[in-house]
């Protein structure tokens, strides 16, 4: 079932920006496809209009179906929209879209949105700190990077079988892969995959428990790795070892390498370095019967044209959560993963820095919101410009939020 909303908003031509007395409003109808099965209802629609090279941002909530935004400058905007939607069954999904790079002038009457909807996950990203940080001697050291996963919801959820990527393009980019046979926009497309080890019951998290997955489980502030790092990653939970002789296999528990250009061995990998500007990443979960395999069924794999490296096509169905980062700001307009996964972007800004991005705990009133059992809930919109702290100290379970009772270097 999909329901058309018209938004209304006023907007200019070009011609007239720079004469503010002589701007005349001009309606532009905003025309939304809600892409869920089986739609009951939707609320909390927000539209946003993002200029970024000139910094005009304007958003508003809409009510009803359409609304008039005054005032708006002619430019080029990335137009979203993202807001809650439930199916039949009462299942509540984040529904989120966009229009990227859309010239807004005099003459232009619509922008066509798809929002698809994602089911809100139980395991979030809580905190990801790729930007690395600079040693004492020399320019960069990058092998203290680490992802923390987060069980956001009231219930038990295993981490057994859950599936890391980094997707692709790995570096935010304005110039979008041309696939071979189209783009699938059912799909997102990955560069590497982990996942996690485990029987299916072996490593659970409670409601407020995280998981650290380390590039190297190491305390990085000794004087043999960069006492400038901020983080001692000696206690995380997991690790991503390359199985090499260059670097010792630290206590945490490694995960396991599912696929590298068509292969389930990760080459000749002596670390996995993820971009220090910034890369996207999503876990997500195979449901049980899926003929999902990237490594021997050539259905999910894709190459660029032209180009013979192999990647893994992850349905979008699929994804838990993902989280698109990228250089700075002046990089809003160059996403490369589907709005519905994340309609956003976070940022450090710089690189060796030692800072990284942690998830918003939710307010509700003045009030931190929690669980029964004292868990923090943190905010979730699939939205991460609007979900994360950019810039900040990266803490290993940041809030004092749970270790695993089976983490065994504690």
């Amino acid at each position: 079932m999909s329901v058309m909303v018209s938004l209304l908003t006023a907007c200019t031509s070009f011609d007239e920006a720079s004469k503010a007395e002589d701007i005349s409003a001009l309606n532009v109808g905003v025309n939304l496809t809600v892409d869920v099965e089986n739609l009951a209802s939707v609320k909390d629609l927000k539209v946003k209009f993002d200029n970024y090279a000139d910094g005009y941002h304007y958003e508003k909530k809409v009510s009803d179906t359409k609304i008039e935004m005054s005032d708006i400058i002619p430019g080029i905007y990335t137009v979203s929209v993202s807001g809650t939607a439930y199916d039949q069954k009462g299942e509540e999904y984040y529904i989120n879209g966009n229009s990227v790079n859309k010239a807004l002038y005099r003459g232009v009457e619509t922008v066509d949105i798809t929002l698809k909807g994602l089911k809100v996950s139980p395991l979030i990203f809580k905190e990801i700190y790729f930007a690395g940080s600079k040693p004492p001697v020399g320019f960069a050291y990058f092998r203290d990077q680490f992802y923390e996963v987060y069980n956001n919801s009231s219930e038990v959820q295993y981490l057994d079988g859950v599936y890391f990527a980094q997707l692709y393009p790995t570096n935010a980019t304005r110039k979008l892969p041309i696939w071979d046979g189209g783009t699938d926009e059912n799909v997102c497309y990955a560069e590497r995959i982990w996942k996690f080890p485990g029987d299916g019951t072996q490593y659970p998290l409670q409601p407020g428990e995280s998981a650290v997955i380390a590039q190297f489980a190491a305390n990085h502030k000794l004087e043999n790795y960069n006492p400038n790092s901020p983080v001692d990653c000696s206690h995380a939970e997991f690790e991503f070892f390359p199985n090499n002789n260059r670097l010792p296999d630290m206590p945490a528990i490694n995960m396991e390498h599912a696929f590298y250009n068509g292969k389930a061995e990760m080459g000749n990998l002596y670390q996995f370095l993820t971009p220090v500007f910034g890369g996207a990443f999503c876990i997500f979960r195979v449901p049980s019967g899926s003929d999902w395999d990237p490594v021997n069924n050539k259905s999910y794999q894709a190459h660029e044209v032209n180009k013979s490296a192999i990647k893994a096509k992850i349905p979008i169905s699929y994804v838990l959560d993902a989280v698109e980062c990228i250089n700075n700001e002046s990089y809003a307009d160059a996403k490369r993963i589907p709005a519905v996964l994340d309609a956003g972007i976070t940022w450090v800004g710089k690189t060796y820095c030692g800072l990284g991005v942690a998830r918003k705990v939710m307010v509700e009133n003045g009030d931190t919101l929690r669980r029964d059992n004292g868990a923090l809930i943190f905010q979730d919109t699939n939205n991460s410009t609007d979900d994360f702290e950019r810039g900040v100290v990266p803490v290993l379970h940041r809030y004092n939020t749970g270790v695993p009772s089976w983490n065994a270097t504690y």
